[in-house]
């Protein structure tokens, strides 16, 4: 395949966390230029990562819990910025890697429907259009006008893949926040992800759900100390994460 059908390009990607603070650097370091040396209280949450994506791939992220599955879905969504090295994102990304789906607490669910997808490029008159469908899709037509922070996780969850579902994005983002709803629900939402793929979407999916993995994806990462130890058919990664640790 030609580099044009590239999409995402990792090159020696690394980010750097502080353990007892809640921002990652300090106003002084934002100057200070990028060095790689690891000051006392830090970690390295991901070193060394290269990797390409082409369009329409379908990814799965495995890994133990705290070797850097999320943080690589953050860079990949340019949520955070890498410390060492580089992220080439080519395609607009639609991310669903934390409970909230970037939704706003203090505005009504209808609010946030509105805000995200046009922070997504969705006209207004789009929205409209989409609207019911998303709400109907959710499941939440009774807490419409409710304030976001009031609903429950599991109505978190259902209204942000209800809006980031319906995004145009190329790329899908989707963490392990879906594991937080009831299991019919989770299978209408799967069997949107299926929609997608089968329409040419590009999909990073995190999961500790073998059988999850092996029913979307056909290619794996696989993340361990942060590090990318195996790049390989997702059947492969699988099979080598089992051999290392028991279960995906």
């Amino acid at each position: 395949m030609a580099d044009e059908d590239i999409v995402i390009a990792v090159r020696g990607a690394g980010i750097r966390y502080k353990r007892n603070r809640s921002s990652r650097r300090s106003f002084k370091d934002l100057f200070a230029g990028r060095n790689r040396r690891t000051r006392p209280g830090e970690f390295w949450a991901l070193r060394g990562v290269d990797f390409e994506v082409r369009a329409g791939e379908a990814i799965g992220v495995v890994g133990r819990n705290g070797q850097g599955k999320s943080t690589l879905l953050k860079l990949v969504a340019q949520v955070v910025y890498a410390d060492e090295g580089a992220v080439e994102v080519r395609e607009g990304v639609a991310p669903l890697i934390e409970i909230t789906g970037g939704f706003v607490n203090d505005l009504s669910v209808r609010d946030n429907v509105y805000l995200t997808a046009g922070l997504h490029g969705m006209t207004r008159r789009e929205i409209d259009e989409r609207f019911a469908e998303i709400i109907d899709f959710a499941e939440i037509g009774d807490f419409v006008d409710t304030p976001y922070k009031h609903l429950s996780s599991g109505m978190k969850v259902r209204i942000a893949f209800a809006v980031i579902s319906r995004l145009e994005e190329p790329i899908i983002l989707v963490d392990e926040v879906l594991a937080v709803g009831d299991k019919a629900f989770r299978e209408k939402c799967y069997r949107r992800i299926e929609e997608l793929l089968a329409g040419g979407r590009t999909l990073f999916f995190v999961s500790h759900s073998e059988r999850d993995l092996l029913r979307f994806c056909t290619r794996g990462l696989y993340l361990d100390k942060g590090a990318l130890v195996l790049d390989a058919s997702i059947r492969e990664v699988v099979d080598r994460y089992n051999a290392d640790y028991g279960t995906v």
